[in-house]
């Protein structure tokens, strides 16, 4: 499934990225999401994909303010070595960044996405990747958000893995699969 020319995303896995975004329900699934996500982490690696992470850096006052703590990407999928670190100010980690850039340097037209806030940041930029002439692979139980106030995060994760498996853009699209069924193979 992920070829020598797929990297994995990892978008805003930050430590205050739920703060009253959700209950105990919401933070709980956070958690789980959290330890699949450093599982595709550690399987990538170990393969030798690249790996490219997303932080979104916050206004004044907000749970994500550049700097604070609650900034920080969370430890169990911190960069390592040479993995570059996108800075984003808004839920696309295309706009206004050198994701672009990185992509087309390491001639990666694949994405293995995951992280927080799905019908924000997950949402737009697995939309903005397959407009931009790159295959998704959405990692289906590798995202997560908090609640609104119509729709728990459940809801909104399962209605966005429906929604987005098979979006397309003329031959690029978004495939959603399970985080236990995304093989890493440079074959």
């Amino acid at each position: 499934m992920a070829g020598p020319d797929t990297a994995l995303l990892i978008v805003d896995v930050q430590r205050n990225i739920l703060k009253d975004k959700g209950g105990p329900a919401a933070q709980a699934a956070l958690e789980r999401t959290v330890e699949r996500i450093a599982g595709l982490l550690e399987r990538a690696r170990r393969r030798g994909f690249p790996v490219i992470h997303v932080q979104h850096d916050g206004e004044i006052g907000h749970r994500l303010e550049r700097g604070t703590p609650g900034w920080e990407l969370r430890p169990e999928v911190a960069p390592r070595g040479s993995e570059p670190v996108v800075h984003k100010r808004s839920c696309d980690a295309f706009f206004e960044t050198k994701l672009v850039e990185i992509l087309n340097t390491q001639q990666i037209r694949r994405l293995v996405v995951a992280g927080c806030m799905t019908e924000y940041c997950i949402d737009t930029t697995c939309r903005r990747a397959v407009s931009l002439f790159r295959d998704v692979v959405l990692a289906a139980d590798g995202h997560t958000t908090g609640d609104s106030e119509g729709l728990s995060f459940a809801q909104i994760v399962a209605h966005h893995n429906r929604v987005l498996d098979g979006f397309s853009a003329g031959r690029w699209s978004i495939q959603v699969v399970a985080c236990a069924d995304i093989t890493w193979s440079l074959a």
